[in-house]
């Protein structure tokens, strides 16, 4: 049985880092500085931007508007509270059947 939280992990986060790690490249933010950026290995970035990693998923343009202001924010040096931001993210993905919210929900009244 997949749970629903094995495919956050394993296509949604992914596919959330490379589309953050795209944008900032766009703006003119080294590999190198992204990967400082998202606290993560260059090699993850550079996998990211091949799309041999993280490419799973065609975003909505909500969902694009909202990786674009991480990314932005990210470049300016306006971190703030990105894991929650990317949450967020994740929260607009989940559909309504997937058994997550259900799941989730049943975490926060325990």
């Amino acid at each position: 049985m997949k749970l629903p939280c094995q495919t956050i992990v394993w296509d949604v986060l992914p596919a959330i880092r490379a589309a953050i790690a795209e944008e900032l490249v766009n703006l003119g933010v080294s590999q190198q500085e992204t990967a400082r950026l998202l606290d993560m290995a260059p090699s993850a970035i550079s996998q990211y931007l091949s799309k041999k990693r993280g490419y799973r998923i065609e975003f909505e343009d909500d969902v694009k508007t909202a990786i674009r202001s991480i990314a932005q924010d990210l470049s300016n040096g306006e971190v703030e509270n990105i894991p929650h931001r990317i949450c967020g993210i994740c929260t607009m993905l989940r559909e309504p059947d997937s058994g997550c919210n259900s799941h989730c929900k049943g975490d926060e009244e325990n």
